[in-house]
């Protein structure tokens, strides 16, 4: 076997174990967060299998004090030794929120920039360092027809985004950034877009335009948007 073929096994052993560690500070990260809102609950689902070669992924929803949730969201963690074009490094988050809205919060211009300045300004808040971010904010209308004719209009607002962490004093011992802040970060812009936004954090809308009222509504972290979150790169 050539030298190159016995340093595989080596170096895949390496990547799986980085990437062990990884997926160990989210967890522990997502306990916390857990603990520290109640209003937030997690739960695992399946990671994207094409995506890079070793990726963890779990749904969030932010719940109304009579139980329905408000806001949903997902993350995934992606890791790819060998990086992959438009990454910044290894690693790779993508991430998806999404949150009803009212019509008038629907259609206000301000919605897209303070929507994906909630997730940005978490990321400094946390200082989670980050590079090459892509994203985009959708506002979907979703109308009865027929035998659901009489079942009220809902709009509702979707942020989808991606990063590279890139913490400058990620630890030699890991291999990985702190991701931990990361996730938090992703919390805590998941908690702005359901209304209740953290310390740091903007609210939607700024002083002189309409109040921002999020109605309740049953919700599946499973819904038919989340299946799409892997596809911002």
């Amino acid at each position: 076997m050539s030298p190159a073929g016995r340093a595989a096994p080596r170096q895949a052993a390496v990547a799986a174990e980085i990437f062990r560690s990884a997926a160990a500070d989210l967890e522990a990260e997502r306990e916390r967060q857990a603990a520290l809102r109640p209003e937030l609950s997690f739960e695992d689902v399946a990671a994207p299998k094409r995506l890079a070669p070793h990726a963890v992924a779990f749904a969030a929803a932010v719940s109304h004090e009579g139980g329905g949730e408000i806001a949903t969201g997902r993350m995934i963690l992606l890791y790819d030794p060998a990086g992959q074009t438009g990454w910044a490094g290894p690693f790779r988050v993508v991430a998806q929120i999404q949150a009803e809205v009212d019509p008038e919060i629907a259609v206000d211009p301000l919605l897209g920039p303070v929507g994906w300045s909630w997730l940005t300004e978490a990321l400094d808040a946390r200082a989670a360092h980050y590079a090459a971010p892509s994203g985009t904010v959708t506002r979907v209308v979703t109308e009865g027809f027929g035998a659901k004719r009489d079942d009220p209009a809902a709009t509702e607002f979707e942020l989808r985004a991606s990063w590279s962490p890139a913490d400058p004093l990620a630890p030699l011992a890991t291999g990985h950034p702190n991701l931990a802040n990361h996730l938090a970060a992703w919390c805590d812009a998941l908690c702005a877009a359901a209304g209740l936004p953290a310390p740091g954090v903007s609210a939607l809308p700024p002083p002189g335009t309409m109040p921002r009222v999020v109605r309740p509504r049953e919700r599946s972290r499973r819904g038919h948007t989340a299946s799409r979150s892997g596809d911002i790169r």
